[in-house]
């Protein structure tokens, strides 16, 4: 599903292969991979991809809308992992509407992302077990379970876990972009 929703985004926006991957850095072989259902891309070359495709990241793996009622059982969540031993997210929320709610599990010594990104949205994440740290450019803040955060996603900024336990953490992010 994911090669075939990334074909159709980038034929409605009206790029090649080789536009695309101008845009984002990624090579056309392996975004025709992608676009063929044979390699999973990392985490860090979806961000590349919705960022360029001007979509949040979770919408490549959209279903069809329906604006009435969403549950979205436990084992049916859309997930996706970073690089294995890093951090894996979960789509709680249906993938449509305005609000992305997702769960994340950052492995020990992890961090999100491998550098500071942002994106045009509102974050607030809330620690459900162990610790996270929260780093911005200038400053960070060491969260414990039953703590919470809020900040402008425009700001760069990273997940990390310092600890030698896994973190597990709910975060909603509006307008969708993740």
């Amino acid at each position: 599903m994911l090669g075939e929703r990334l074909r159709d985004l980038r034929h409605d926006r009206g790029f090649s292969l080789k536009q695309l991957a101008e845009l984002t850095g990624v090579s056309i072989a392996l975004l025709s991979q992608v676009e063929r259902n044979q390699i999973d891309p990392s985490l860090n070359t979806l961000r590349k991809l919705a960022k360029a495709l001007d979509v949040p990241l979770f919408s490549l793996f959209a279903g069809s809308a329906d604006p009435g009622v969403a549950v979205i059982q436990r084992d049916r969540r859309p997930s996706l992992t970073a690089t294995p031993g890093a951090v894996a997210y979960t789509r709680i929320s249906p993938g449509f509407g305005r609000l992305e709610v997702l769960e994340g599990v950052l492995e020990p010594g992890s961090a999100s992302s491998p550098t500071l990104w942002e994106h045009n949205s509102e974050e607030c994440a809330v620690v459900l077990k162990g610790s996270l740290v929260v780093e911005f450019a200038s400053e960070s803040y060491t969260l414990q379970a039953g703590d919470s955060i809020y900040f402008d996603s425009n700001r760069a900024h990273r997940y990390v876990n310092p600890t030698d336990a896994p973190s597990v953490y709910i975060v909603a992010v509006t307008p969708p972009s993740f």
